[in-house]
């Protein structure tokens, strides 16, 4: 069989093309590199953070296993924007912008260079759906290498993560912690480079990407400074010319079975609840019907087996001690809650990459299906007469089920962070923090500043939290997200008041304010929608394309 057409070929072959194959040349490339197929490395290293710093590099690897399997690589970077430094300040609106961005300007890249395959190199929480969705729109020959988990902090004999930092917060400013404690926590908590160390955003993503079947089974697992990266990263770069030479896209490997797969393995990992965001984005740009009542479902029916932070004992490097990410995929597809049958990027099925699953004898971090950690996966979507659309929470197993307490309203998250290092926050209150969805913020901010000083000031298990902005994959707690329709819509979010009744109720999926119909539609009768925050620029433009929040918060042509 004669191998697929090279797209590259149109902007490198032939006579008229002369001028472009002269440009390259004069950076070093040969006739005979550029006779080869062209694989765009799409890069999100930056300087700016710890998650992607590595990344430089690691595509030094990729690249060299691309030339080892016959073809040229062409290196070129996107932008990250770190969501824990950016937390709880205006630039964490950045945050889930530069997903959109990341996506964008992957495909721009592909599109104008004709690049005959890519390589997605992500780090941080938004570049890996940002760099799947790229890929996905191109439909190369492609796949997602994550550049892995950083490695835990030591302190005073035990593993801490920046989770203990943004929790440490909150114990200081409740006169829990010393100030010495917490900078000796500061100080120790990041001790390298990679991806913030649970089951948090970054490593929920990179392990449910695997088993979607865009990133190469037991790569994600393996941490960012271990030796072995190197290995993993030049067996991806050999690995895309194989995709060349089939012809194999993210078109001929992704189906709706496949998103069940990975959903899945979200609620066996007490995964992140950004993932409900991303792969609510991913389906629509796979054309795939998903909704995200959907992920309600498949968590029911899948067993919580890692016992993982936030909410468990261990981090995300002791997942690859324990045999990484083809134990979790072994264990769900013999218990029948994955389809095996499905294909990844590898040319072989999901069955068949766990078949060579290597178990740590003796570990307790990934528990067998005979004992869970709990029944039902950690992902529950609540509906009600506050979030008609629906809205997220995250269950790892020991959190109250239910909650009833008067609301205390804020309108951005510093008045509410204010709130609780100030010590005005009750056991038994109900934070609402609105104007913070995709569109009113503008950018959806994650709330892991105000959440961690929640539990850092002692509240953790009497107060709850619901906005319509997003949580960290290092929240723990009873807390509701993405709460949609969001206040800038409309939504029913922006009709509560100080001290109105709300009730939290896990077991009927329920988030309700203690108003009748009549009085809910009265008040937003009144509502007028506030002035947005920018008229200029890419948050501007943003607010005017961004979906709800319960459709994945992609940007669109005419969102409403």
């Amino acid at each position: 069989m004669s191998n697929p057409p090279l797209s590259s070929r149109t902007i490198l072959q032939g006579r008229d093309r002369a001028p472009a194959r002269s440009f390259l040349k004069g950076i070093g490339y040969t006739d005979e590199d550029l006779s080869r197929p062209i694989v765009g490395i799409a890069n999100t290293w930056i300087e700016a953070m710890p998650c992607n710093f590595h990344l430089r590099t690691l595509a030094v690897k990729v690249k060299e296993g691309v030339r080892a399997a016959g073809g040229t690589p062409m290196e070129f970077n996107t932008i990250a924007v770190s969501d824990g430094i950016t937390m709880g300040t205006e630039g964490m609106k950045a945050s889930l912008v530069s997903r959109e961005v990341v996506a964008d300007s992957i495909e721009l890249v592909g599109r104008g260079y004709m690049f005959d395959a890519m390589i997605a190199l992500v780090g941080c929480d938004k570049t890996l759906p940002g760099g799947a969705m790229g890929l996905m729109r191109l439909n190369v020959p492609s796949l997602v290498l994550y550049g892995g988990s950083i490695a835990p902090g030591k302190y005073r004999g035990r593993d801490i993560t920046i989770q203990d930092v943004f929790e440490a917060v909150g114990a200081n400013a409740a006169g829990r912690l010393s100030d010495a404690e917490l900078l000796e926590i500061e100080n120790t908590a990041c001790p390298g480079a990679g991806a913030c160390g649970g089951q948090y955003t970054a490593n929920t993503m990179a392990t449910a990407l695997e088993f979607l079947g865009l990133s190469p089974m037991g790569s994600s697992s393996v941490p960012a400074t271990d030796a072995r990266k190197d290995a993993v990263a030049f067996e991806a770069g050999k690995l895309v010319m194989d995709l060349v030479r089939s012809g194999t896209c993210p078109g001929d490997l992704i189906s709706r079975q496949s998103f069940d797969n990975a959903i899945a393995s979200v609620a066996a990992t007490g995964g992140s609840t950004n993932a409900v965001l991303h792969f609510l984005a991913l389906a629509r740009e796979m054309g795939v019907d998903l909704e995200i009542d959907d992920f309600d479902k498949i968590s029911l029916r899948t067993p919580l087996i890692a016992d993982l932070k936030p909410g468990g004992r261990f981090v995300a490097v002791d997942v690859d001690k324990a045999g990484g990410v083809p134990v979790i995929a072994q264990r769900l597809v013999d218990g029948g809650f994955v389809d095996g049958a499905q294909k990844t990027v590898t040319g072989r099925t999901l069955g068949e990459e766990c078949r060579e699953a290597r178990e740590t004898p003796g570990q307790e971090v990934l528990r067998p299906l005979s004992n869970p950690v709990k029944n039902t996966g950690g992902l529950v979507i609540l509906h009600g007469n506050l979030a008609p659309e629906g809205c997220v929470i995250k269950v790892a197993g020991h959190e109250r089920l239910y909650h009833r307490g008067p609301a205390r309203v804020y309108d951005r998250e510093e008045p509410a962070m204010e709130a609780v290092t100030r010590g005005e926050i009750q056991a038994g209150d109900v934070m609402v923090i609105r104007y913070e969805g995709p569109r009113g913020g503008p950018g959806m901010r994650e709330m892991l500043g105000v959440t961690a000083a929640v539990v850092g000031a002692g509240l953790g298990e009497s107060v709850a939290l619901i906005t319509d902005g997003r949580f960290s994959g290092a929240t723990r707690g009873l807390m509701a997200g993405h709460v949609a329709p969001e206040a800038a819509r409309g939504g029913p979010i922006a009709a509560v008041r100080e001290g109105d009744m709300i009730v939290v109720d896990i077991d009927r999926r329920r988030l309700d304010v203690e108003l009748s119909e009549e009085e809910i539609g009265r008040r937003l009768s009144q509502w007028t929608e506030p002035q947005p925050r920018y008229s200029s620029g890419v948050f501007a433009k943003y607010m005017a394309l961004v979906s709800s929040a319960s459709q994945g918060a992609v940007t669109r042509p005419h969102a409403g």
